[in-house]
């Protein structure tokens, strides 16, 4: 069995960019980020999502996509998201994470970065 057979230790696992730039350049930590992070965190749990062979949500560094921010993204597929609120939020987790359906229309334009 190599590698690319293995099953992934998470099925998708998604990373919310929490930097705070202290030079007032933009940054995710000006959007709300943690608070978005939190809300997706205690979805994927209330939702049953959240563990081993589901859903991990991480914080992260800066994810250099600055100009898109706030932005998560969500892995094996790496797909970005710009998100405004809590309904866009709810919406990555039911479509995405739940039923793996990429949501288009929060998709971040590819030509954004930082």
């Amino acid at each position: 069995m190599t590698d690319a057979d293995q099953p992934s230790y998470f099925k998708r696992h998604v990373f919310f960019c929490l930097n705070e730039r202290k030079n007032g350049e933009a940054c995710c930590a000006q959007h709300n980020a943690q608070e978005a992070f939190d809300h997706c965190k205690n979805r994927v749990k209330a939702l049953g999502l959240a563990g081993p062979g589901q859903v991990r949500v991480n914080k992260s560094g800066c994810l250099d996509r600055c100009a898109g921010g706030p932005v998560a993204v969500v892995y094996p597929e790496a797909v970005w998201y710009s998100y405004v609120d809590h309904a866009d939020i709810d919406e990555i987790v039911e479509s995405h994470l739940k039923n793996g359906q990429v949501v288009e229309r929060l998709r971040t334009p590819e030509h954004l970065g930082r």
